[in-house]
């Protein structure tokens, strides 16, 4: 009977020295409290921290004076991904949500893109309002200037225009920001 076992092993990524790959012959040395411990022999600080069941790892390589701190660096590793992943949580990705309307839009119709454009800017998103012009409503441009006019007049009180309305092939377009509270 065959018997197989695995071992797991796990590999930390390395941003910085650690004991044997540090070259330098004197090192500046740091406890794990924080207290300096001055200049000695490499070798003789990896003794050091391997007592205390530590890393030594190198801070500062400095060719004058390189300067190594005892810590256990796969502690360290980890708290440092745990802050990258908290930090990467807080931060917001703004969006640019689109709405597209007719030159000739009801009523009925412009006060739900109105709803939808409100919710929109109170979720913190930039809302672009684009007018399509098909065939010969090209000719009436004045008539998709005033709708987006309207758009601006009705969602005055919770954005700033940050593109007023311009005119680019058959689309008009206006990008509304939310207000800064």
């Amino acid at each position: 009977m065959r018997t197989s076992f695995f071992m797991e092993v796990s590999y930390i990524k390395q941003d910085q020295l650690i004991n044997e790959q540090i070259r330098f012959r004197e090192v500046q040395v740091i406890d794990d409290e924080g207290n300096k411990l001055g200049k000695m022999l490499t070798s003789e600080a990896i003794d050091l921290a391997m007592d205390k069941n530590l890393d030594l790892v190198l801070v500062s390589s400095n060719p004058e004076n390189p300067v190594c701190k005892m810590m256990n660096y796969g502690k360290y590793k980890f708290e440092q991904a745990k802050r990258e992943k908290e930090s990467k949580k807080k931060q917001r990705v703004l969006e640019l949500k689109e709405l597209r309307v007719t030159p000739n839009i009801e009523e009925h119709d412009f006060n739900f893109k109105v709803k939808n454009a409100q919710k929109f800017l109170n979720d913190g998103n930039k809302v672009k309002i684009t007018v399509r012009f098909r065939g010969r409503e090209l000719n009436y441009v004045k008539l998709g200037e005033e709708v987006l006019n309207n758009f601006i007049e009705a969602l005055s009180e919770t954005s700033t225009v940050e593109k007023k309305p311009l005119l680019e092939g058959k689309n008009m377009f206006i990008i509304l920001a939310p207000n800064n509270k």
